[in-house]
């Protein structure tokens, strides 16, 4: 592969640079097969990228190297980049956030290297409204993924006999993550705060060896932890099918309930 090309996306002219970098080092995988996999994962990824602003991780120097979040859509960006209007409330003024909608727009922010794409919960539309609710399941060792299974499967379990449905994903890392749509009116990020933390308690009282709510470190030791915290206007999550900044190219992976039940069934990941 040469080590920068233009191409043509879409009708869109784009500069891609430094494609045989290596930014995962543990396999040699490099600039321009991250670029590749975000070019093929596109039409099952951008759904999830839809009316949503994500902050960008970049990792210009790969997984070995720094890493920073970037809110604010780069001011060289392209003119076909659209950007939306985010983070204005209460004392914040707000910021410019790209709209990834299109391939071209996804092949550009790969470009620069932004491994990780994490959305908030709600959209452009209406940003004080969020349409999930988002569970992290944190192992902490010698927990592991086979205890986030079975945590997972009972928070399914008790947020069915309330009539709501949840779907799962890989964090990408150790863990898991539980979404539960939202398509009523007037909710509030305080609201699924309050009540995914009271899930968390839940769990917690049934299974106190197993699950923690607690943010503290020495609680978490050999307990999941439920991050509830997520469910805040100001935080994002990663997003289904995103890279993550690991020394291997690891994928936040959407979940069959069935392959989570196979996991908890067979002990282990």
């Amino acid at each position: 592969m040469p080590p920068s090309v233009e191409v043509e996306i879409e009708g869109h002219r784009l500069s891609l640079s430094n494609l045989d970098k290596v930014l995962y080092p543990d396999v040699g995988f490099t600039k321009g097969h991250v670029i590749d996999y975000y070019r093929r994962i596109a039409p099952v990824l951008l759904p999830h990228l839809l009316d949503r602003v994500p902050t960008l991780v970049r990792a210009p120097d790969g997984a070995a190297g720094q890493v920073f979040f970037e809110k604010r859509c780069p001011g060289h960006r392209p003119k076909w980049v659209k950007t939306a209007l985010m983070g204005r409330y209460e004392s914040h003024e707000g910021f410019e956030g790209c709209v990834i909608d299109s391939l071209p727009a996804l092949v550009w922010v790969a470009n620069l290297a932004a491994l990780e794409l994490h959305t908030y919960q709600a959209t452009i539309a209406d940003l004080t409204c969020p349409t999930a609710l988002v569970i992290d399941l944190d192992p902490g060792e010698p927990a592991t993924i086979v205890d986030c299974a079975r945590v997972a499967i009972d928070l399914r379990d008790t947020l069915e006999a309330l009539g709501l449905i949840a779907v799962v994903k890989t964090s990408g890392s150790k863990g898991l993550h539980l979404s539960v749509p939202l398509n009523a009116p007037g909710v509030t990020a305080d609201a699924t705060k309050h009540f995914s933390r009271a899930l968390g308690q839940l769990l917690e009282s049934r299974d106190p060896k197993r699950v923690t709510t607690v943010m503290a470190k020495e609680h978490r030791r050999g307990r999941v932890f439920v991050d509830w915290s997520q469910n805040d206007r100001a935080k994002t999550t990663v997003a289904a099918y995103s890279l993550r900044i690991r020394p291997r190219p690891l994928v936040s992976t959407p979940l069959s309930w069935q392959e989570v039940e196979e996991v908890d069934d067979r002990g282990d990941g």
